[in-house]
C-alpha cells in the first residue's frame, strides 16, 4: 500500500505542471477583466435594439435564489421610475431560458432575463469568475451592474453589489447620466 501511495505522489508530482485542459481554462477565465467605464460595451441580446436609452445590465448568479430574488424583486417594484429615466432592465445569469420564464411568472417581472449557459456574456464582461465557498473553489457568476449609456458606452460599473437597496443606487447613477 505505501509502494502505491509513494507511487502515485510521484506521478503527481512530475505531471503536476501539465495542466488538464479544465485547468487552463479555469485560469483563463479568471484572468479576463471587467471592461472599463466609458469603454464600448461588449455586445449581447438587446444592446442594438436600444440604441438611444440607457440599459441596466446586472449579472447574478442564480434565479429564484434568495440574494437574487431580492435583486430582482427590487428592481421589478423601480421598473416604472427606471424607466422614466429613459432606461431598460436586463438581468443576465447562466440559467436556461425555462428557469427564467419561471423565474420571471413567479415574481411578475415585467423586464427581460438573458440565459447564459455558455457563460459567454459573463466572460464578455468579466464576471464569471472564481469563487469559493468554505473552502472550495468554483466558477460562477460575480454579482455585478452595469449601466449602459445611449450610445452604448459603459457609464458606471457596480461591483460586488449587495442586492438590498441596489436598484437606489442604479436610481442615482442614471440620474448623473
Amino acid at each position: 500500500m505505501k509502494k502505491l501511495i509513494f507511487s502515485a505522489f510521484v506521478l503527481l508530482t512530475i505531471t503536476a505542471p501539465n495542466y488538464t485542459h479544465a485547468e487552463i481554462t479555469v485560469k483563463e477565465r479568471t484572468t479576463m477583466s471587467v471592461p472599463q467605464a466609458e469603454s464600448t460595451a461588449p455586445d449581447f441580446p438587446g444592446l442594438k435594439e436600444n440604441k438611444g436609452k440607457n440599459i441596466v445590465l446586472y449579472f447574478y448568479p442564480k434565479d429564484d435564489t434568495p440574494g437574487c430574488t431580492v435583486e430582482a424583486c427590487a428592481l421589478r417594484d423601480s421598473y416604472t421610475e427606471i424607466g422614466k429615466l429613459s432606461a431598460v432592465i436586463y438581468g443576465v445569469s447562466p440559467d436556461s431560458a425555462a428557469s427564467h420564464g419561471k423565474f420571471i411568472s413567479k415574481y411578475k417581472l415585467p423586464f427581460p432575463l438573458i440565459p447564459d449557459e455558455d457563460k459567454k456574456i459573463c466572460q464578455a464582461y468579466g464576471v464569471w469568475v472564481e469563487k469559493s465557498m468554505y473552502g472550495k473553489k468554483y466558477m460562477g457568476v460575480a454579482r455585478t451592474t452595469f449601466i449602459i449609456d445611449k450610445n452604448g458606452k459603459i457609464a458606471k460599473i457596480f461591483e460586488k453589489v449587495k442586492p438590498e437597496g441596489h436598484n437606489q443606487e442604479i436610481i442615482a447613477a442614471l440620474k448623473n447620466l
